[in-house]
């Protein structure tokens, strides 16, 4: 990049008093003994002062302003070998002070120099399209500047040697944040990320990684969650870390409430149902971690009895860790799709979306489903409750056995002759039927933070009858 300094051949030669002379004073051409420097323009006193043209033998060139035999002053320089230009100023042959460098492979640098290199203020187009505009120490991006990337992003911040160092701020083309500490050009040290998903980060980063991120979703409570026939019911939900910790930091994940029914139930309680469900309305079956699958199942409003749920608010009070009950039962059956949804507090690109009525945002690691309840069986979906008079308990017969001296379960048949293929005609059925369940808590954060969704978390829901000796009733016969 430096310009070879005039002083060696300039001076060196002019003071030759041998034949070959160069001019004393005015307009004249002189090629140097060694053949490689040709020079056409102006001279004083035997030197090279004012205006001129310096030719090298390998095709570059100076053409600009000499003062006493040196390359000083305005001027434009080419290097043949790299085909890069400069024009700007000049001392004693090198680049230095302001002045505009091109790049033969693309891109241009307009700023100060020292010697050839970027020195001081400027800016820097790569051949890329990618703008810096800020300091430079010793050719490189150095101290506090502002880049704007290919893709879209834009940093301001700290640089130290062409890497992001220090404290700075990023804005992404997709709508993300950062602003925080930066090390080796990427996030490291304290930090806050709100990304373009409405996820809110505030803590520790290491290698452009947060510290504190959440791993899994933990629905709270005991392992079998038991709810009485037609009650609704409370989830607490925890966001955690590898080491079981509550990822506080995390604010604005989205997570759905879904549920299943077992897909095969068996007898082993009197009070539970299984379904035959018609081929065209039946879907993939779920696998569970409590060694049974399970197929969808809808939830609904309490009150009004749509298929869909709308969950409750979170706690008001975000500084407050969630109640101790972690996983309640409630009576209760206000209606869920009057409640509002509340926004977490951070937010990209001005406003946090709205959730859907079956979904909530993460506050501080947590978040709370309210007044959930099991809608009634969708349609193809036809339930057999199985009956034993006695009603034996469970526990004194292995779990899934069809008790002593049964081979198939018993199933009361209905009253023949109402319809063609004998069965009853059913009437509306506006609750689950007792049985087996599984609640769902799906990470549905779009895009994912971070590029990772976190693992479905599951909870083991039975329903059961409020009183031991109440049948279950089959729709179309009396109880």
């Amino acid at each position: 990049m430096a310009a070879a300094s005039q002083r060696s051949p300039t001076s060196r030669l002019q003071r030759r008093d041998s034949q070959g002379r160069p001019p004393q004073d005015g307009y004249g051409v002189y090629t140097y003994p060694n053949s490689f420097f040709r020079y056409e323009g102006e001279w004083r006193g035997g030197k090279t002062h004012g205006r001129g043209k310096l030719l090298f033998k390998d095709g570059s060139y100076y053409e600009g302003e000499f003062v006493d035999g040196e390359i000083m002053g305005e001027g434009c320089r080419l290097w043949a070998s790299s085909g890069n230009t400069y024009s700007g100023q000049f001392v004693l042959g090198e680049p230095q002070g302001h002045g505009i460098m091109k790049y033969k492979a693309g891109g241009r640098y307009e700023g100060e120099l020292s010697r050839g290199l970027r020195e001081g203020h400027g800016c820097l187009v790569d051949q890329d399209g990618q703008v810096y505009r800020g300091s430079f120490h010793n050719n490189k991006r150095h101290g506090q500047g502002q880049m704007a990337f290919q893709n879209g992003d834009k940093y301001d911040g700290d640089w130290v040697r062409d890497q992001r160092q220090g404290h700075g701020v990023l804005w992404c083309a997709d709508g993300s944040t950062y602003e925080g500490q930066w090390h080796s050009d990427v996030f490291s040290g304290l930090g806050s990320m709100v990304h373009c998903s409405g996820v809110g980060y505030h803590g520790m980063w290491i290698n452009g990684r947060p510290v504190a991120q959440a791993t899994r979703t933990v629905i709270l409570g005991p392992e079998v969650m038991d709810v009485a026939h037609n009650s609704s019911f409370t989830l607490q939900v925890e966001l955690q870390q590898d080491n079981g910790e509550v990822a506080e930091s995390e604010d604005g994940r989205v997570l759905k409430i879904s549920a299943g029914v077992r897909y095969v139930q068996l007898p082993a309680y009197s009070e539970v149902s299984f379904f035959k469900v018609d081929k065209g309305s039946r879907e993939g079956p779920i696998q569970t971690p409590f060694g049974f699958e399970c197929i969808t199942y809808p939830l609904s409003s309490p009150m009004s009895g749509a298929p869909e749920l709308s969950a409750a608010p979170e706690s008001a009070s975000t500084g407050s860790p969630l109640p101790q009950g972690d996983l309640e039962v409630t009576m209760g059956s206000d209606a869920l799709c009057d409640q509002e949804d509340t926004p977490g507090t951070l937010s990209a690109g001005g406003g946090m979306p709205r959730c859907p009525e079956d979904c909530r945002r993460v506050k501080r690691g947590r978040a709370q489903f309210t007044d959930v309840c099991l809608g009634p069986p969708p349609p193809g979906y036809h339930p057999i409750p199985f009956l034993d008079s006695k009603h034996e308990k469970a526990s004194n017969r292995p779990r899934g056995s069809l008790g002593p001296g049964r081979t198939t379960p018993t199933v009361r048949d209905p009253p023949a002759g109402s319809r063609p293929d004998g069965a009853a005609k059913a009437e509306p059925v506006t609750t689950a039927f007792p049985g087996e369940y599984v609640i769902m808590i799906h990470d549905v954060t779009n895009p994912p933070f971070l590029g990772r969704v976190l693992p479905t978390a599951f909870k083991h829901l039975r329903v059961s009858l409020k009183g031991m000796g109440q049948q279950p009733h089959i729709p179309g016969e009396d109880p």
